[in-house]
């Protein structure tokens, strides 16, 4: 009898350690995703978005809604040293990247005091691929091209690394580069504009019930994606794990 009932209490221990283990696994991930990324995120259809701090103010009477922060997004080549590598640029104002306690954080070396300025960038360990640290610079190119006397040349721009962080997640860490919005806006020659509007709300899990309120402020131009949307492929294989462990 003992042994039976020992054989149980270590079945069922066994079940909740597992169980307990993948659903902070789950939740160490989310945290991390929604730190660095908005629960929901505007899109334009057509051209880049004008008059974006109008919009955000309007977004931001939604009932829900803690921040909106306009943003630029775009595709790079990163070089430095000679080494090569793709990095997504996301141009934010000093003040939204600072409410993002995630990066504030995870620096690990250098300050976000220069941010603000027009030639510093923030990277991850993107920087250590292409051997730079904090004061060195790197020579972003924009897929983008610049038409000149002997015609069109891709358009780029050398910039100072004024930090480094890491969050811990490779995909992040080794992709985004942080960037003033005025210096990304020149950069990509995108006006006084934004691609990107993210909204972070007060409760994430019931972001569904938001849907239908944004929708009816952006209008038809303009589209919403949630992060469950944006990350349904990613916790879809979680939650499949998890049954199998179950």
């Amino acid at each position: 009898a003992g042994c039976s009932l020992l054989g149980i209490g270590l079945g069922v221990a066994t079940l909740i350690i597992v169980m307990s283990v993948m659903n902070g696994f789950r939740a160490e991930l989310i945290g991390r995703i929604l730190g660095l990324n908005g629960h929901m995120s505007v899109y334009s259809k057509g051209a880049p978005m004008q008059g974006f701090d109008e919009l955000a103010v309007r977004i931001g009477e939604i009932p829900g809604v803690l921040t909106v922060t306009p943003q630029l997004e775009g595709q790079v080549m990163a070089m430095a040293n000679g080494i090569a590598s793709g990095a997504l640029v996301r141009g934010l104002r000093a003040s939204a990247l600072l409410s993002r306690q995630i990066v504030p954080d995870n620096i690990t070396t250098g300050s976000l005091e220069e941010f603000s300025s027009s030639s510093g960038v923030i990277m991850g360990a993107l920087a250590r691929r292409l051997r730079v640290g904090v004061g060195d610079k790197i020579t972003l190119i924009s897929p983008s091209t610049t038409v000149t006397v002997i015609g069109s040349v891709p358009r780029m721009r050398s910039f100072t690394v004024s930090a480094l962080f890491n969050v811990g997640m490779y995909e992040y860490d080794n992709t985004f580069i942080y960037m003033p919005l005025k210096a990304a806006q020149l950069f990509f020659k995108s006006g006084d504009a934004v691609n990107a509007v993210e909204v972070m709300v007060d409760n994430p899990q019931r972001v569904d019930e938001l849907r239908l309120p944004l929708a009816k402020v952006i209008g038809g131009e303009k589209y919403a994606v949630d992060w469950k949307q944006q990350n349904s492929s990613f916790f879809n294989a979680l939650e499949v794990e998890r049954n199998v462990m179950f």
